[in-house]
């Protein structure tokens, strides 16, 4: 019933409230207090009847009062209630229960336990209905020992096999975290209804358990058991998780068949598309629904960003923003990922902006997406700032932290936060190690690198993986120990994968080893098949050392084996949009201002003295050609468009796809003395920072 008021217009007339008199109270009060007490005004005026008229010290009377009083009228605070509650003589196992679940609904478990606990010091028994409402508030606390406590109460007074009982108990392991606990209640009961199996899908969903949610699923459908949306959405998240593809298929045509579709919340789950891969499918979902909330939203960015289509995740957080759509945390999660693949600086900055501007909680999470986002564009002050303002930091944020310096050649300040680390008290974990060991590398810390790498099984009873092989091979290579880097290779207590002779055939690059770089070929032939990038080491390498016949003759193989480079790609955003350069591309609509940019760019880095590299010019190019090409990489394109697009002397950021061949490294040193400009680069291995004609990465 809905109570209207009277607004006068005129002439005004002054009404008063007729007092509600109860002259008689029926078998069943219930009605009549439901009927009569809508307000807290209706509240007070039948409390005081109830007292004058001694109609509260009727048991049924009181319990039906204070069931208003607690929970049937609205935004009332339970002070009232409590004084009520406090005043009865003797309550029963019904007063309480009305208690209890009154401070469940208003968010109240903690209190909601100590109720508990008075009712049981009161002698006060327990009935079927109290133990849902307190296993909830278990359940929200996490209070596992209290509900195991509760759980002894509910098989001593023998109501083991009451559904909702045993559906409260499931509920409350599971979101404890002990989904094995709640398998086995669910498993021991007779009878299990919808709402039984919903409890044990949320606890597998809640703890990550996705392959036995599809699993459990599989089963229901097996017995025919009956289920509803909320068990769809669980499922088609979980179906996501584990890239069951043909069960979601079979949910999602279920739902058409039943005419679920305007479920916006059951749409949203369709994100399962997205995260097996068919995110074009995911898009067209999106797209016919007619209501799309943040969560829709979130859900596709997401599915654009694990997809690894970044740039198309960056253009429909645009379209979200157009929509005055409000992003949450996990939409700018997702947001800052596809930056931080793309590089794109300005947007992500703006994201950043946009967290500081909303007030929203630096959460761990929302923190280390940022950490990684500066990490990746190359923006040190900005991850270490962030690190500093984040309240909370876990293991993540700190290797977060560690291999972004590192890998912006800041190894001594990354070996400084490490130290720092674990003076906090935080025990690093393998990817830790790959950071500290990645910043002794770059920073050529040789014996340090070897005492961490020790560390890890000695001091903190962690066996070193393959990658952290890898990082001492690197370690080693860099530094010009190449006989010491093959021995270490040849020790290891495990089988070295072609990635770990890679890298040592990259230091023979730069140390002009022939004899240790052909060996490291071998073995990469031997491992699996290889790519352009081996043959041009290789060749890169018979080239510094004056070989020039052999350089030609292993480029001569690939071109009979039908070997292609692979296309160097480079990125570079500009006023928020990304722009993608391939070598000698012309499909940018200004290609023709951008190739005499470049042209003039050369000219002028070639009278500073530049002298192109032609062996890292593309396979099939003739002699006369191999200028022009390697003057056209992908890199020097994006460089001559930030030129054109940028102001004078800020700096300008590129990411690209491939390591950065000798030719552009060389170029782009002179480009930043000529121009005066900072170039920061991020290839495939690492950033170069590009400044007055230097590198970072001292040209390895």
């Amino acid at each position: 019933m809905i109570m209207a008021v009277a607004v006068p217009i005129s002439p005004a007339k002054i009404t008063t409230t007729k007092p509600i008199i109860i002259t008689q109270i029926p078998d069943n009060p219930k009605t009549l207090i439901l009927e009569k007490c809508k307000t807290v005004k209706d509240l007070n005026q039948i409390h005081a009847h109830l007292i004058k008229t001694s109609f509260l010290s009727d048991p049924s009377v009181a319990e039906n009062f204070l069931e208003s009083a607690a929970i049937l009228v609205r935004h009332q605070p339970l002070d009232y209630a409590r004084s009520v509650f406090g005043k009865l003589n003797d309550p029963d196992s019904s007063a309480y229960n009305v208690m209890i679940r009154a401070l469940t609904l208003k968010n109240c478990p903690h209190e909601a336990i100590l109720m508990f606990k008075k009712m049981k010091e009161n002698s006060v028994q327990p009935d079927e209905f109290t133990f849902p409402c307190v296993l909830k508030s278990c359940s929200r606390l996490r209070a596992l020992e209290e509900g195991k406590q509760i759980h002894a109460q509910v098989m001593k007074l023998g109501f083991s096999f009451c559904g909702f009982v045993e559906n409260s108990l499931i509920n409350m392991y599971a979101n404890c975290g002990e989904v094995g606990v709640a398998c086995k209640v669910f498993d021991e009961m007779s009878e299990r209804d919808v709402f039984t199996w919903n409890a044990l899908f949320s606890g597998y969903t809640k703890s990550g358990c996705w392959r036995e949610a599809v699993d459990l699923f599989r089963y229901m459908l097996e017995i025919d058991a009956r289920f509803d949306e909320v068990t769809l959405v669980s499922v088609l998240t979980a179906c996501g998780r584990v890239g069951a593809l043909e069960l979601g298929e079979w949910v999602r045509e279920y739902i058409e068949a039943n005419g679920l579709e305007e479920n916006v919340t059951l749409m949203t789950a369709l994100d399962m598309y997205a995260k097996c891969g068919r995110v074009d499918v995911a898009r067209c979902l999106f797209d016919q629904m007619s209501r799309r909330d943040v969560v829709a939203w979130s859900a596709m960015i997401s599915g654009y960003n694990q997809a690894s289509r970044c740039k198309e995740a960056v253009s429909l957080f645009h379209d979200m923003q157009k929509a005055n759509v409000e992003p949450n945390e996990v939409t700018m999660v997702s947001v800052l990922s596809s930056c931080a693949e793309l590089g794109a600086l300005a947007t992500g900055k703006w994201v950043h902006f946009y967290i500081k501007k909303k007030k929203l909680p630096l959460t761990v999470t929302l923190g280390t997406a940022l950490l990684v986002f500066y990490a990746k564009c190359g923006s040190t002050e900005n991850l270490i700032e962030v690190f500093e303002n984040m309240p909370r930091k876990n293991v993540l944020s700190w290797s977060v932290l560690i291999q972004g310096l590192a890998s912006n050649r800041q190894g001594n300040k990354a070996l400084k936060y490490f130290d720092l680390m674990l003076a906090n008290h935080i025990k690093p974990n393998d990817i830790t190690f790959i950071g500290v060991l990645c910043a002794c590398s770059h920073a050529g810390l040789v014996e340090k690198g070897r005492a961490l790498f020790a560390s890890m099984s000695r001091d903190f009873n962690m066996e070193p993986r393959i990658e952290h092989y890898g990082c001492m091979v690197d370690i080693l290579g860099r530094a010009g120990l190449l006989e010491d880097a093959y021995n270490f290779i040849q020790n290891m207590p495990v089988k070295p994968n072609a990635v770990i002779w890679r890298t040592l055939l990259a230091s023979c690059k730069v140390h002009k080893n022939v004899v240790i770089g052909e060996q490291s070929l071998k073995q990469i032939t031997d491992l699996e098949p290889l790519h352009s990038g081996d043959y041009l080491l290789l060749a890169s390498i018979y080239s510094s050392v004056g070989r020039l016949e052999d350089a030609n003759r292993v480029r001569s193989e690939m071109k009979k084996m039908g070997i292609k480079k692979t296309p160097g790609c480079s990125s570079i955003e500009v006023n928020g949009v990304v722009h993608e350069f391939f070598s000698e591309d012309t499909a940018n609509p200004e290609s023709e201002k951008i190739y005499a940019e470049t042209e003039k760019m050369m000219k002028k880095i070639k009278l500073a003295g530049y002298v192109p590299n032609t062996s890292d010019a593309r396979l099939e190019a003739e002699e006369y050609d191999k200028e022009t090409s390697v003057f056209h990489h992908s890199e020097k394109l994006a460089i001559a468009f930030g030129l054109i697009k940028t102001c004078v002397g800020t700096p300008i950021r590129i990411s690209k796809n491939l390591r950065v061949c000798t030719d552009c490294q060389n170029a782009t040193k002179m480009i930043s003395k000529v121009y005066n400009r900072e170039i920061i680069v991020r290839d495939r291995i690492r950033f170069h920072h590009f400044k007055d004609g230097l590198c970072s990465c001292n040209d390895y």
